[in-house]
């Protein structure tokens, strides 16, 4: 139901650029600047970390692709069609009520424990962050390329592979080992970065897959930590 969007109106030079900006990213700094830890230089943690990668890429893409980020999909809510609109909040209102049911426990602790709830919301905040740039970098710059170049089927699945298997979550490898079951999680973060491509391809709008992204990954990882802290 989405409406049609236009192609992405870009040159052939502001593509490789944009590509340029995901290798430099995920394929040279890392997606935890874990060429800091190769240099022997101490990694900040995720509350600078975080942050700092965002408006890197943000900064690359406006100044060095010389791209508006609104041709990526961040465009402001007037601009957001009907059903644009009507998706976001319904699924925003779903995922809440269906991630509270599942993480009921977590959610009951941090409820109990009121002393927590400023980090709990400085946790949601980096959480977000963090699930937002990893759509940004993979689907915004990615993606976004790969289709312009090869097509929606051959883009959105080399994309897709490289969000599951690439630098992001290739450390899941070592639980593998351990933990053959651990295979799982390949398959799960595949068909959930399956649907964000989709509807990012579909709808043309970063903003609704880089929220949903940064919900998850505080429901998922942000509510554990928070939990950790008050086994401390």
């Amino acid at each position: 139901m989405f409406d049609d969007k236009p192609p992405r109106t870009y040159s052939s030079g502001a593509g490789i650029r944009l590509l340029l900006i995901f290798v430099l990213l995920e394929g040279i700094l890392g997606p935890r600047l874990s060429l800091l830890g190769w240099l022997g230089l101490p990694v900040p943690g995720g509350w600078i970390r975080i942050p700092l990668l965002f408006l890197l890429s943000l900064g690359l893409v406006r100044f060095f692709a010389k791209i508006e980020l609104s041709q990526l999909g961040l465009y402001s809510w007037a601009r957001w069609t009907t059903a644009e609109r009507s998706y976001f909040v319904q699924v925003f209102l779903l995922a809440n009520i269906v991630f509270s049911v599942l993480f009921i426990r977590r959610l009951e602790i941090l409820w109990s424990h009121q002393a927590l709830w400023g980090d709990a919301l400085s946790i949601f905040a980096v959480e977000l962050i963090w699930g937002f740039y990893q759509e940004f970098t993979y689907r915004g710059l990615l993606q976004t390329e790969l289709v312009r170049r090869w097509g929606a089927m051959v883009g959105i699945w080399v994309s897709n592979l490289l969000y599951t298997f690439g630098p992001l979550h290739f450390y899941h490898f070592q639980s593998v080992r351990e933990r053959p079951a651990h295979l799982l999680v390949f398959a799960a973060t595949f068909a959930i970065g399956l649907f964000f491509a989709m509807v990012y391809r579909r709808s043309g709008n970063l903003w609704i897959v880089g929220i949903f992204h940064g919900i998850g990954d505080w429901y998922v990882g942000g509510l554990g930590r928070v939990v950790a802290l008050v086994a401390r």
